[in-house]
């Protein structure tokens, strides 16, 4: 594949809307559009968290948008404003609390088109 793009009216079909929040699937092997990795957003609603999880193949880099995390990896927590990026070996547990006036509004990119997860 030398160039693939997905329209936006496209993205909404790929939203998966949460209680906590959305995740919307931008890239990935699922998708047909990426080999090597897998990319989305991510929307963590004002005062809710994600569940806390691990990628046991790939790393995370998670860059936020808008909002404030408290996000939780191992046992270290690390506060991250706008502008912000975090990085998740793979396998290690960790998740978000937005804490911010706004949603916290991030994209998140994988190491592996086929990202797995496994929840605690």
């Amino acid at each position: 594949m030398d160039f693939a793009v997905l329209k936006n009216a496209d993205t909404d079909a790929k939203r998966i809307d949460e209680d906590w929040g959305s995740l919307t699937w931008l890239a990935s092997a699922k998708l047909g559009n990426a080999e090597e990795l897998t990319v989305g957003r991510v929307i963590i609603k004002q005062g809710c968290n994600n569940p806390r999880h691990a990628h046991p193949t790939c790393e995370e880099v998670l860059y936020l948008i808008a909002g404030t995390l408290e996000h939780s990896a191992g046992d270290e927590v690390a506060t991250l404003n706008a502008g912000d990026t975090l990085t998740v070996a793979a396998g290690v547990f960790h998740n978000a609390v937005s804490t911010g006036d706004v949603d916290a509004d991030m994209i998140v990119t994988y190491s592996d088109a086929n990202r797995t997860i496994e929840h605690e």
